[in-house]
């Protein structure tokens, strides 16, 4: 996965500090007398949709069976979903592009809104480099594969910056492997996302850029195409996607229950869910002409920057019409 080394005892640090966010990669599964035979699996990061449902309890009378498949990261989490294994997945607008590149059977089905400051580059506390320029030279770790929104981020605060990126070495590292090489101090610069970001800064990392100015902020909801394509699960979809709207209105309402719900699930310090939870991506609503206007500004860019190899067409990989939350 990478050729950085970092000590096993680096590692359990890190382990006490929170990964512990690697949940298991299936939650428990809960049936219902309604339709039992319908199971959607639902494709989650680092436990935060989970924890949301968990914590307003929005799940709880579904009329369907599910159960939770997590993932690290957006690049898993979609190839899990090329190979029919989860049938929604939650994640940033460029890994969605990347992951329809790859021929992943998705579309888009519902809009979520975060915060772009809920990223960013991270440099160790004693680190020389001041701002983005200082960079020249230098290698910047990114979490956690190619097309991921802190790749993103980071090519925009580069050409923000005026360094070319032929100066600057970028490794993939998945994040949890990247936590521990930063706890240790194996890695100068760092591009990555919450909640490993406000870890890293928790730990003393600090802030060289965040996504601010840069980063959409804006999150989404796929679901794969075979699983809209069985009408029993197709229902079963809108139904998660109304609960997850009723989910995010819950959040709003009642961010401490949600912050403290947040770090019993995956393990971290309150001050950190506080935190994450705060600028996390919590509403559902349906996809808006906007939405798929920002995020082709997004592909079109990627491709420009090489970050893509081809143009996406945001409009054919989005079904704006399967869910329209009810007034």
């Amino acid at each position: 996965m990478t050729d950085l080394l970092f000590s096993r005892a680096s590692r359990r640090n890190w382990l006490k500090q929170g990964t512990a966010l690697a949940l298991a990669a299936a939650g428990p599964m809960r049936a219902f007398a309604q339709q039992p035979q319908i199971t959607l699996v639902l494709g989650d990061q680092a436990g935060g949709l989970r924890a949301l449902f968990e914590a307003s309890k929005a799940l709880d009378d579904a009329p369907f069976a599910y159960r939770w498949a997590n993932f690290q990261g957006a690049a898993p989490l979609f190839e899990a979903q090329r190979s029919a294994a989860v049938d929604t997945a939650v994640a940033g607008d460029l890994p969605v592009l990347a992951a329809a590149v790859g021929r992943t059977p998705l579309k888009i089905v519902a809009t979520r809104v975060g915060k772009a400051d809920a990223l960013g580059i991270v440099v160790q506390p004693d680190s020389p480099l001041r701002n983005v320029a200082d960079l020249r030279g230098k290698t910047v770790i990114v979490s956690s594969a190619r097309g991921s929104i802190s790749q993103y981020q980071l090519y925009g605060a580069l050409e923000e910056a005026g360094v070319p990126r032929s100066e600057v070495t970028v490794k993939f590292v998945l994040p949890t492997d990247a936590a521990a090489a930063f706890a240790s101090k194996q890695i100068d610069a760092w591009a990555v996302f919450d909640p490993y970001y406000t870890i890293a800064l928790q730990q003393g990392g600090r802030i060289l850029r965040d996504g601010r100015g840069i980063n959409t902020a804006l999150g989404f909801i796929t679901a794969s195409e075979p699983s809209l394509a069985d009408p029993a699960k197709r229902i079963a979809i809108v139904q998660f996607l109304d609960r997850l709207a009723r989910a995010g209105e819950w959040a709003l309402a009642n961010p401490e229950a949600y912050a403290q719900a947040y770090s019993k699930l995956t393990r971290l310090p309150i001050e950190s869910a506080r935190i994450i939870t705060a600028r996390a991506s919590v509403t559902g609503r349906p996809v808006a002409e906007a939405d798929i206007v920002a995020l082709q500004a997004v592909a079109d860019r990627s491709a420009r920057d090489g970050i893509l190899p081809v143009r996406v067409d945001v409009r054919a990989i989005t079904d704006a019409q399967l869910w329209k939350r009810p007034a």
